[in-house]
């Protein structure tokens, strides 16, 4: 598109996110954006952009956020001034506690009205500021071309994280003499890139490899972050070491791999934490020590020297004090470490070195396996999930937060960037909109969203999205008439004192809920239909909601209760001859 001399602010901003790659937007406009808005529909009509219309701006920001992590694209959403920015605030600070990279783009009222209370104004710049990596307030359009392109390359660089960009109206109705300002041509004082990293940090790596005969790998989402998959496959065959990943790490490994452990923490695999509890040697890489994985911090992996590799220097002996620190991005640390090791004439291969570990490891996977309940009366939802998941083993899948989330967790196996849920803050709501974001940057692949009954009436109003765009993304609500979670925590540890925690009465009829806005509904409450309604639910070429009526009282486990070690799970059951349980016992188990 021809640039004229004299552009407005608007034009500036539309031109430079253009040239920074953007071409998906997730926005809803009002008042104090409307000239951004008008400028984009001059953009949209040259097929230079395009803008879904979400139905709440939270539903926008989450969308730009499953758009980012499937992708590894800087997500771009927009929102007005006031009640519209404040909307975005849950979605901001989704980004931040994953590390997802966004740019944030909110109206403001115009600069002679700032301070004054006007209509729709909120300061919120300072509202974000903790939950944001950088912001900024235009005050001058001469400044929007630099400081775009500053947002996102902050956005990307080093640890990736959301940047907020304030755009007062009158800004971006200024008209002035516009000239880009390319990533290439910014200085950037004090933002520092990580250094290559030193030789003898992997000479000492390597020594506390050779000196270990319990290693395992903890693997976070800064792995994924960094698309360090190949690489740490690569490391993990070569010394034969036992992986267990994170929440957010989920898709690293394939997990019917033989070195895969699942994932470890408060709902994490028996194996996994066991594992974890007994290594002498912990390779941390793209993690953070989060308190659902450690559970007791002071028992937590308490007979092992750690590695710890992240991008960030400020994770890095924040929980955990490591024998070895390494800044930078992990596959470029792995991939290095592998060419030192190639170069180096010390480096001696030994398959015999983790054999009786791997033994150990291989034994409580047999011995405590992730269990699905069989039982002719009831419908699981561990059946369910685990159907999906072979049905589709190549699906990009969201989830919402809760018990659903956990099973989908444990029973999905999926491939890197295919998995998408809220981690750090846990919101509930996030699941549907972030399944638009990632339909949207894969039109041709299937796309699922794993939710609740709670969590999907959080953000049902993007349902329109989906039907105003005809995304066909398959949504499947395990329905057990609660907040399953809260339930499950109430019965546990609050006396089953179930405060609130019931969703029966006021939920919706998901089939009718469907119609209205022309979605296949579709339904199951019965094991014999299992098989053929998930195959009809995935084979509809449109989008569709699957009602799953699974038992209301079932508890996900194992799980690791708040301050014990991860050792001591409850509901841990061996594996039997036939498993058809109705309850979970709540038995605990000590590996020592």
């Amino acid at each position: 598109m021809s640039v004229p001399n004299f552009i407005s602010g608007a034009f500036s901003l539309m031109d430079s996110l253009v040239r920074n790659g953007v071409f998906h937007i997730f926005g809803y406009p009002g008042g104090a954006i409307l000239p951004i808005y008008d400028e984009l529909f001059c953009w949209e009509e040259k097929k230079l952009v395009e803008h879904i219309l979400c139905r709440h701006e939270q539903g926008a920001v989450h969308a730009a956020d499953g758009y980012s992590r499937s992708s590894g694209k800087v997500g771009v959403c927009f929102a007005t001034s006031g009640p519209g920015a404040t909307n975005l605030v849950t979605g901001i600070a989704t980004a931040q506690m994953d590390s997802v990279p966004l740019v944030v783009i909110t109206g403001q009222v115009a600069r002679a009205f700032i301070g004054t209370d006007a209509f729709q104004e909120v300061d919120i710049f300072g509202i974000t500021l903790p939950i944001v990596k950088h912001s900024y307030v235009v005050r001058d359009p001469r400044d929007m071309s630099k400081i775009v392109s500053e947002a996102f390359y902050i956005a990307q660089e080093g640890r990736p994280g959301p940047v907020l960009i304030d755009i007062p109206k009158d800004v971006g109705l200024e008209k002035f003499l516009y000239s880009f300002v390319p990533q290439s041509s910014l200085d950037l004082l004090g933002f520092k890139s990580s250094k290559p990293t030193k030789v003898k940090h992997f000479h000492k790596m390597l020594e506390l490899i050779r000196q270990s005969s319990q290693p395992l790998l903890y693997i976070g989402g800064g792995a994924i972050s960094s698309n360090a998959s190949n690489a740490i496959l690569e490391f993990a065959n070569l010394f034969q070491i036992p992986i267990t990943t994170t929440l957010m790490g989920k898709g690293i490994i394939d997990e019917n791999h033989i070195l895969s452990l699942g994932m470890l923490g408060m709902h994490g695999t028996a194996y996994a934490n066991f594992a974890v509890s007994e290594c002498d040697l912990l390779i941390a890489l793209g993690a953070r020590f989060d308190d659902r994985v450690t559970g007791k911090l002071d028992e937590f992996a308490c007979n092992a020297q750690v590695i710890h590799i992240d991008v960030d220097p400020a994770e890095v002996g924040k929980n955990r004090i490591p024998q070895v620190a390494i800044i930078g991005d992990i596959n470029n640390v792995i991939t290095n470490f592998l060419t030192y090791l190639d170069n180096s004439a010390q480096f001696v291969k030994n398959n015999e070195q983790t054999s009786s570990w791997k033994q150990r490891v291989f034994a409580w996977k047999k011995q405590y396996p992730l269990l699905i309940p069989k039982n002719v009366n009831f419908l699981s939802a561990q059946e369910i999930i685990r159907t999906i998941s072979i049905l589709e083993p190549k699906a990009y899948f969201t989830t919402d937060v809760g018990q659903h989330q956990m099973w989908a967790a444990q029973f999905l196996n999926v491939l890197p960037r295919h998995w998408m849920s809220s981690s750090g803050l846990g919101t509930m709501g996030y699941g549907l909109p972030a399944a638009i974001g990632v339909q949207i940057a894969y039109p041709d692949q299937q796309v699922i969203c794993v939710s609740g009954d709670a969590s999907f009436q959080m953000n049902l109003q993007e349902l329109g999205t989906i039907a105003q765009y005809n995304l066909p993304i398959k949504i499947l609500v395990i329905n057990n008439k609660w907040q399953g979670m809260v339930r499950q925590w109430q019965q546990a540890f609050y006396g089953e004192r179930y405060s609130h925690s019931n969703m029966e009465k006021g939920s919706p009829d998901l089939i009718k809920l469907a119609q209205s806005f022309g979605l296949l509904g579709l339904e199951i409450a019965s094991r014999k239909d299992l098989k053929s309604i998930l195959k009809l639910f995935c084979d509809y070429k449109g989008p569709v909601i699957l009602n799953c009526k699974v038992k209301e009282e079932e508890n996900c486990y194992p799980m690791v209760a708040p301050g014990k070690s991860n050792s001591q799970m409850i509901g841990l059951v061996k594996q039997l001859p036939a498993y058809g349980i109705e309850k979970n016992s709540n038995t605990s188990f000590n590996s020592r």
